[in-house]
């Protein structure tokens, strides 16, 4: 996982480690690290930002001279990563869902994304993980477009023991959303997980089918899924949804085969949205939840 990310982070904290931390000893290094990050696809923006925020807390520093100034450089290094990546207010679905069902109402969680970035398997981990709060679940099938899609979905849910509410191929999404949010209602359960098409964000008609499934069904939450081996177009699919339809947070999933880790860092920083879960896996239970101190420990836990 993050394997050049980590291997290239490792290289500069040896390389800052043998010099001053002096802004004419670090200038260099820093340009050294802003370019391995940006090789990592992590934005400019974003590498230009972490490159800041290491200066800054390296700048007149000095080791304990008992201990390593790998240490200080690494500890400077996983605070600027972090300080990157908390952008935007974190979710804690499992009791925004509780805090739903104490008034009596479901909570409807919309996914969006484009073809390929596992969302309906994104779906069957969000149900599996509310299942095991204790939580019931309903998915609405609002893929009506691509072949095979309805029956995916449905192998989750029959696996998972849970009610789908489908319509037919062909039929408008925004009525399966509705359809299923009105079911949930009146059976009382807790929470309504809806798939939508997968889309390319340049195709105007197909964004704007979402924009109206979002106005009829009202979710309490937009997941974007994103998939993290894309790397800077992750970031650009995340940008170009959140213009046209707006979502609250992201999963990103294949972390568990992403070597690079850049659209890790670069999503939450220019969208201000939070990733919340990361899927490292495909069971049901490899679905972890996200935080900046966890990734930064990855990348640099064997530097």
């Amino acid at each position: 996982m993050f394997d050049r990310l980590k291997q290239g982070l490792k290289g500069i904290v040896e390389k800052i480690s043998k010099t001053g931390l002096t802004e004419k000893d670090l200038e260099p290094l820093v340009w050294d690290l802003q370019m391995q990050l940006i090789g990592a696809d992590v934005s400019v923006q974003v590498a230009e930002k972490v490159c800041e925020e290491l200066k800054t807390r390296l700048m007149g520093e000095e080791a304990n001279r008992f201990g390593s100034k790998s240490d200080v450089v690494k500890k400077a290094l996983k605070e600027s990563i972090e300080s990157v990546m908390q952008t935007g207010k974190g979710i804690d679905l499992v009791k925004a869902v509780a805090e739903a069902k104490k008034q009596d109402h479901p909570y409807v969680i919309m996914f969006v994304g484009i073809n390929g970035t596992g969302k309906t398997t994104s779906i069957a981990k969000v149900t599996h993980l509310l299942q095991k709060n204790d939580f019931t679940v309903v998915l609405a099938s609002g893929d009506t477009y691509r072949a095979g899609a309805i029956e995916q979905l449905e192998e989750h849910a029959r696996r998972l023991d849970v009610k789908i509410i489908r319509h037919q191929y062909g039929s408008d999404a925004a009525a399966v959303g509705y359809d299923t949010v009105q079911y949930a209602k009146a059976k009382g359960i807790d929470a309504v997980l809806i798939d939508t098409a997968g889309r390319m964000q340049t195709n105007r008609n197909l964004m704007d089918e979402l924009t109206k499934i979002k106005r009829v069904v009202q979710p309490d939450l937009t997941l974007m899924i994103l998939d993290s081996l894309i790397g800077n177009d992750a970031t650009e699919q995340a940008l170009s949804f959140n213009k046209v339809v707006g979502f609250d947070a992201a999963i990103l999933t294949k972390v568990d085969a992403d070597a690079k880790g850049g659209s890790s860092l670069s999503v939450s920083f220019l969208t201000g949205k939070p990733v919340i879960y990361v899927g490292v896996g495909q069971g049901y239970d490899d679905l972890q939840p996200f935080d900046a101190g966890w990734f930064a420990e990855k990348l640099l836990g064997d530097s």
